[in-house]
């Protein structure tokens, strides 16, 4: 499987590069950037180490090495500042955003090709592309909260003193203010979490409110989200690459799901090579599904406003 990054010579899209080097299953990793120079160098860093990775072919170039890509990975964009939503920046990515669609339908892509789009605010730009490539909208995927939910397992278990890999909740919505943990569901090692010993509401409270700072807080430290969300996207692309029926909480076009239509936002997805292949609905706590359509509200009121308008 082929798979292009656009922004491949960025923080995130080289990551992602790298995560998708290091997992050994898919075939070919193209990083497609303006800043070709800068392109060619991570390239040829990640090309540098295959010899101790797998059988994988490295290139670098523009938007014409999308055209026979299984998975087109959107990374390109610009950086949130440290006290800015991300709803915030769609005023200015959307015009980067559009432009860079406008390539992809100039150079031609495969019809079977999975567009995954990373770029924030994540939720409004996968809807923009789902309205304006012509592929089927199971074909066009978001990030969506697939990074605010490791983040949010991460440090419930640093805090627990537990192995994160055993901390299992999910975040619904929007990946940005709106987000809506779902802690009716959380589980510690299969065990509920408000049973779990040392678990309290304030405790709770206070992962969920480092969760929702993680974002801005690593902007400030270090400029910017790199090997998590490098490894949150690699973690999907495997998905696609293995037809896994695997569960994220990717963003996609929702299409009745808790009552919610034409709005991506995230939900409990399953996803495989054809990109989307259902949605789960859960039965959540009345004040998580008023919190998840409020989310939904949210982001209707930026589409309508931003591209509809």
């Amino acid at each position: 499987m082929k798979v292009s990054i656009i922004g491949g010579g960025g923080l995130v899209g080289s990551c992602a590069g790298f995560a998708l080097q290091a997992g050994k299953i898919v075939s070919e990793i193209a990083l497609v950037d303006v800043n070709q120079e800068l392109c060619e160098g991570q390239a040829l860093d990640l090309l540098h180490g295959a010899s101790l990775m797998a059988p994988q072919r490295i290139t670098a170039g523009g938007t014409e090495a999308c055209k026979d890509s299984d998975v087109i990975v959107i990374t390109a964009g610009l950086r949130r500042k440290p006290d800015e939503s991300r709803l915030d920046l769609i005023n200015r990515n959307v015009t980067l955003f559009r432009g860079i669609l406008a390539d992809l339908k100039k150079h031609g892509y495969k019809k079977d090709a999975i567009v995954f789009v990373v770029s924030n605010p994540v939720d409004v730009l996968t809807y923009l592309a789902v309205k304006e490539l012509g592929l089927p909208a199971a074909q066009v995927i978001g990030l969506g909260t697939v990074l605010d939910t490791t983040r949010l397992r991460s440090l419930l278990a640093q805090r627990l003193n537990v192995p994160a890999t055993q901390v299992n909740v999910t975040i619904f919505g929007e990946h940005g203010d709106s987000m809506v943990p779902i802690w009716s569901m959380a589980q510690v090692a299969n065990l509920p979490l408000d049973k779990y010993p040392g678990v309290t509401a304030s405790l709770i409270a206070e992962i969920e409110t480092k969760t929702r700072g993680s974002g801005a807080e690593v902007i400030k430290k270090k400029g910017g989200a790199g090997f998590a969300v490098g490894v949150s996207i690699a973690d999907v692309v495997h998905s696609i690459a293995l037809d896994d029926q695997r569960i994220h909480p990717v963003s996609s076009l929702m299409n009745g799901a808790y009552g919610i239509r034409d709005v991506c936002l995230s939900i409990p997805t399953v996803i495989g090579r054809g990109g989307v292949k259902s949605h789960i609905e859960v039965e959540l706590w009345s004040k998580e599904k008023t919190a998840l359509v409020q989310s939904s509200n949210v982001l209707k009121e930026t589409i309508s406003k931003v591209l509809k308008g």
